[in-house]
């Protein structure tokens, strides 16, 4: 291995790793300087759904394709946000594991898996760029950053299932540049629209215990009987 490969295995992501996580830092620390408005309104709603059930009921919402109508239409688009993600993370871990857990990626099955993950959130990332380009409505809420980010995206999952099998002594560049986007991936996301999974879950929590508070998370079904509180 060279140094120039080691450098971008070990120093270079611990520095992208240590702007982000700073930035994040600051991020969270204004964030919560804020505090959420009272409630001024009694409690409504069925018995039994509290400020609590309502917070752990919105923060699980995302894997309850279920509960919302636009996810019950488009089935298909919620598959695809989630393998999106699985890739994202898969990508994300193999910059961990390349240079600290090698011997992993001897095993040709976990090989397999994890090009099939990133592999698969390559194609869907190539699908959200021909969408956002040849919908009009997507064109009109689309911004340069969000092009950009979908872009870099895709590119660092094409890099990222090249570099999969680990093979540096094939030849180093292909794990060159995996890295490298992989780095300026981590210092970009912060200051980027990327960075929404950050408020995730603050939003989530505050409208959560508002719904809960309100009686109406967690949601019934239409065709269980509600007792009102009085």
């Amino acid at each position: 291995m060279s140094e120039l490969l080691h450098f971008a295995e070990h120093r270079l992501q611990e520095i992208a790793l240590i702007i982000m996580a700073s930035v994040y830092t600051i991020r969270i620390i204004w964030l919560m300087r804020f505090k959420a408005g009272r409630e001024r309104q009694a409690p409504t709603g069925v018995i039994g759904t509290t400020p609590k059930k309502g917070i752990i009921y919105s923060w699980a919402n995302i894997f309850m394709p279920w509960s919302m109508e636009s996810t019950q239409k488009h089935i298909l688009m919620w598959f695809q946000f989630g393998v999106f993600h699985m890739g994202v993370t898969a990508a994300i871990a193999l910059s961990v594991i390349i240079p600290y857990l090698g011997n992993i990626l001897n095993n040709k099955g976990i090989v397999l898996l994890f090009q099939v993950v990133i592999g698969a959130a390559f194609i869907i990332a190539i699908m959200r760029i021909v969408r956002r380009i040849s919908k009009p409505v997507m064109r009109s809420i689309s911004t340069p950053d969000d092009y950009f980010s979908l872009i870099l995206l895709t590119v660092w999952f094409f890099f990222a299932f090249l570099s999969v099998p680990n093979q540096h002594e094939k030849g180093e560049t292909i794990l060159l540049i995996y890295f490298i986007l992989t780095a300026f991936f981590l210092i970009y996301v912060p200051f980027s629209k990327i960075s929404h999974y950050l408020y995730y879950p603050f939003t989530r929590y505050y409208f959560g215990k508002t719904m809960g508070y309100r009686g109406i998370y967690p949601m019934k079904h239409s065709n269980q009987p509600e007792k009102q509180q009085n």
